[in-house]
């Protein structure tokens, strides 16, 4: 973002109150529970300002008002860390330098010299990206001695536009890479998160602590990761809001990979504004395609229209409860003046059948790179006998299969593995090219998840969720918002488009959002207090 375009964007924050285009004070669909009456907390309040509800351009209007600091909107949050965290367990640290950053902003903000819409806005990050002064695990003890040497470029970012880095956020251990059958939101180092809605249910996906730290509002925005999944899935099953980025479109130096060709860190906050908002600083520019397309800023500021859009709904066999919401879903996306169809994307089989396998080899490759720049096992053989050696690291689930098939994996300058990603590429791509352009679609629609499955150690996850698949596969963007609640369990609605449509998403992202009034204010967490 150029310092005209930053020093454009606060003033539009600060001079209107946008709330034509914010989410409001909106009920939850009718199976939710919304006839009884919501919990707020005291805790949740400060200065008058409900955490739960209150966006980024709110709060930056207050704190240019002078009537909210940083400060106070730091010590807020922390404070709800530790009253609430002790019954989720998505927090693993808070930054012993987070009031300093507060205290700076706070000053800049006095001067009339802010940074932009993230100056003094609290950021959690997920423990698979590096910083130089909390410890970056990826959940594994292996990796929990001394931090980091340097902030990863993403992190580099945020504070360079002021944010405040909260602390870090618990994952799945090595983003579910590690067993064929893992337990999502549990990590040696953390242990188990749970689903803030009903505890012992589960927050799905690696970036499951970011997720569910978000659905009890212990920080403003969080970032996440996702390689296929990790990002949308959690963002669906805790009714939160998760964008994957085009990949490239973030820098992924400095975090803990999976696969070059698949991976992305993103934004993932409570409601479309934020999130566009805070991709606009990961990004480092302010346009998905340098001269063309509405900026990021533009598509959080003044959401599109869903007169005359175009929806491709794409249903998929997750039970009765999950297509009864997704038909309600497009009879409201109707009734707003979008035209939507039924799909199905070709190649689904095929791409499953090719993805494991790329990833095996990608994995080795890139997992030993990044070792390489870290105290503790320097390759994936040495590990893999960590984990052998270490009991700890068996307390939920004992299996590294993926670890020990991955180590045996063709190199990636093997001719079959090459032709394997070749097709992959090709396939998923066609997958939603072709169906966006066969029914002339603006956007792919899906259930982004079931309702969340009881955690069971023993048991694991529950088959992986594919919608995820096309648009991770091809490097396309998706972003999930909720579409509303099966008993008291968020289901998400993922949108995928083509390449490097980010913005032109997240616009028709804010306008879904505005019309479905899944997930708003103010909430109903029975299980919190």
């Amino acid at each position: 973002m150029t310092k005209k375009s930053m020093a454009a964007l606060t003033a539009a924050l600060v001079a209107a109150p946008l709330l034509a285009s914010m989410p409001g004070q909106r009920a939850v669909a009718a199976d939710s529970g919304a006839d009884r009456a919501p919990r707020r907390t005291e805790s949740s309040l400060v200065h008058g300002v409900d955490l739960d509800t209150v966006t980024i351009p709110e709060l930056q209007a207050r704190m240019n008002r002078g009537s909210l600091t940083s400060s106070a909107l730091t010590r807020a949050y922390l404070r709800r860390i530790k009253a609430i965290d002790p019954k989720l367990n998505s927090v693993l640290h808070t930054s012993p330098t987070a009031l300093r950053e507060a205290a700076a902003s706070d000053s800049r903000h006095r001067r009339g010299a802010s940074r932009g819409p993230l100056d003094g806005i609290p950021v959690l990050l997920k423990d698979n990206v590096d910083t130089r002064d909390m410890p970056t695990t990826a959940g594994s003890l292996a990796l929990a001695g001394k931090p980091p040497a340097k902030d990863a470029e993403l992190v580099k970012r945020l504070r360079a536009a002021g944010a405040i880095i909260l602390g870090k956020a618990n994952m799945s251990e090595w983003a579910n890479f590690r067993a064929a059958r893992p337990t999502s939101g549990w990590s040696a180092v953390g242990g188990q998160t749970h689903n803030p809605f009903v505890l012992d249910r589960n927050p799905c996906g690696s970036s499951s602590g970011s997720a569910a730290a978000l659905a009890a509002s212990l920080a403003q925005v969080a970032i996440g990761t996702e390689t296929d999944g990790s990002i949308v899935c959690p963002a669906g099953m805790n009714g939160v809001v998760g964008h994957k980025p085009s990949l490239g479109l973030v820098s992924q130096s400095g975090v803990v990979p999976i696969s070059a060709e698949q991976d992305t860190a993103g934004p993932m906050a409570r409601n479309v504004i934020d999130t566009a908002l805070t991709l606009s600083v990961l990004a480092g520019r302010d346009t998905a395609r340098p001269g063309h397309g509405p900026r990021f800023s533009e598509a959080a500021l003044r959401p599109g229209s869903l007169r005359g859009k175009r929806i491709g709904l794409w249903r998929l066999p997750l039970g009765e409860d999950v297509d009864a919401l997704m038909t309600t879903t497009a009879d409201r996306l109707r009734a707003a003046g979008a035209t939507v169809v039924e799909v199905t994307p070709p190649y689904q089989v095929r791409l499953a059948e090719l993805e494991f396998p790329a990833l095996l080899t990608e994995f080795r490759r890139d997992i030993n790179a990044y070792l390489a720049t870290r105290n503790g096992p320097r390759d994936l053989a040495a590990l893999i006998e960590f984990n052998r050696s270490t009991p700890a690291e068996r307390t939920c689930f004992a299996g590294q299969e993926l670890f020990e098939e991955a180590l045996i994996a063709p190199p990636v300058t093997d001719p079959e593995y090459r032709a394997v990603r070749a097709e992959l590429k090709d396939l998923s791509r066609r997958s939603i090219d072709e169906t966006m352009r066969a029914h002339r679609l603006d956007a792919i629609a899906a259930p982004t998840n079931p309702p969340a499955w009881t955690t069971d150690c023993a048991r694991g996850d529950d088959d992986v969720i594919p919608s995820s698949t096309p648009a991770a596969v091809a490097g396309y963007p998706s972003l999930s918002v909720p579409a509303g609640f099966i008993g008291e369990l968020p289901v998400g609605l993922l949108l995928m488009a083509g390449d490097r449509q980010d913005a032109e998403l997240l616009s028709l992202g804010a306008a879904v959002e505005r019309r479905l009034d899944a997930w708003q204010a103010p909430r109903y967490l029975p299980t919190l207090p």
